[in-house]
């Protein structure tokens, strides 16, 4: 079991359920989210903003605590 590797997988699904929620309660906060409606549409940057930023860290998270706890090392 590796720690470190746990601790940044925690740290990426938290960041991703952080981010589900403030998107579902106030998603006038995501300054990006704006910039990304206006590039590429009100539906397609509001999925690219939500793959980007919710996730992916949510999977990346769950990655690296499967990762951590099967003994691998994030740093080597």
């Amino acid at each position: 079991m590796n720690p470190v590797t746990i601790l940044i997988g925690v740290a990426g699904l938290g960041f991703g359920i952080y981010t589900a929620y403030i998107r579902s309660t106030n998603p006038a906060k995501f300054g990006k989210l704006e910039a990304m409606k206006k590039q590429w549409g009100e539906s397609t940057g509001k999925n690219i903003h939500a793959v980007a930023y919710t996730v992916v860290p949510i999977i990346f998270g769950i990655a690296m605590i499967i990762a951590g706890i099967g003994g691998v090392s994030f740093f080597e």
